[in-house]
């Protein structure tokens, strides 16, 4: 270990253990009044220095550079018919990004876009902004949904075979359950109402149970059977389990996924 990373180490131990005693003192008779509302913190601007909400999102563009995330989705997704300046995969990293940053809605990414220190953070001169996002998202259709999902799913394989030999030797776990996922729009595509009331969709999600991993998504009408479209993507989250090493594959699901007449096989 590096002198520079034990330094760290003990940095934040030092901190840990500040905090500890801290919120350990603070157990005690208060005759003061209320704790919180005292605040004596002073922001001053600083020329010098600067900081992001989202520190960890540097991290994230990282990792996507490591893997080649971003040419593999821009060879296998083609819907732009040129870049100016943004390719396939920007508009699709820049969808994820502002999901990871805790936001629901394409509006904000206009906070990022706005944000100079998130974007040197990621290393982007600029982002698409929410409308450019929404007129890409309906470019979309069900078998280039398909492809992105591919496109991430060889990147996974990578990261795959990184493991060790113990990985593998597990069984693999494939899990489906659906959620209906109610929306504010009243015209979306496909959108449907449910048992409960809820106008939306039924999100169907098939998942590497080992790792936590989303490996196929599905949507439907709120209204459709949770298993509905299951099977060829049970098929395929199978295919790529076999291919990446995994040498014994058990599914797992709810009652609406015990479909009989897929038992023999």
């Amino acid at each position: 270990m590096s002198k520079a990373k034990r330094q760290l180490r003990r940095a934040l131990a030092r901190e840990q253990r500040v905090i500890e005693r801290r919120l350990a003192d603070a157990v005690a008779p208060n005759p003061a009044g209320p704790v919180l509302g005292r605040a004596r913190i002073a922001y001053e601007y600083s020329e010098r220095t600067s900081g992001v909400a989202h520190g960890g999102m540097g991290m994230v563009a990282r990792l996507v550079a490591e893997v080649g995330l971003a040419a593999e989705i821009d060879a296998s997704v083609e819907l732009l018919a040129q870049h100016r300046p943004y390719h396939e995969s920007d508009d699709v990293l820049n969808i994820a990004y502002n999901a990871l940053c805790g936001s629901a809605r394409l509006d904000d990414i206009d906070a990022r876009r706005g944000d100079r220190v998130f974007l040197d953070g990621i290393g982007a001169e600029a982002l698409p902004d929410p409308t450019t996002a929404g007129d890409f998202c309906r470019r979309f259709d069900e078998g280039t949904i398909l492809e992105l999902q591919e496109a991430v799913n060889r990147c996974r394989q990578q990261v795959w075979a990184r493991q060790s030999a113990s990985f593998f030797a597990a069984t693999a776990r494939i899990d489906a359950d659906a959620t209906i996922v109610g929306t504010d729009g009243e015209t979306k595509a496909g959108m449907d109402i449910a048992y409960n009331g809820t106008w939306g969709y039924s999100a169907l999600l098939v998942s590497l149970a080992n790792t936590a991993e989303p490996l196929y998504l599905g949507l439907h009408g709120a209204n459709r059977p949770s298993h509905e479209g299951v099977v060829p993507l049970y098929d395929k989250a199978i295919a790529l389990c076999r291919e990446a090493g995994f040498g014994d594959v058990l599914l797992r699901g709810d009652t609406d996924f015990s479909l009989t007449g897929q038992f023999d096989r």
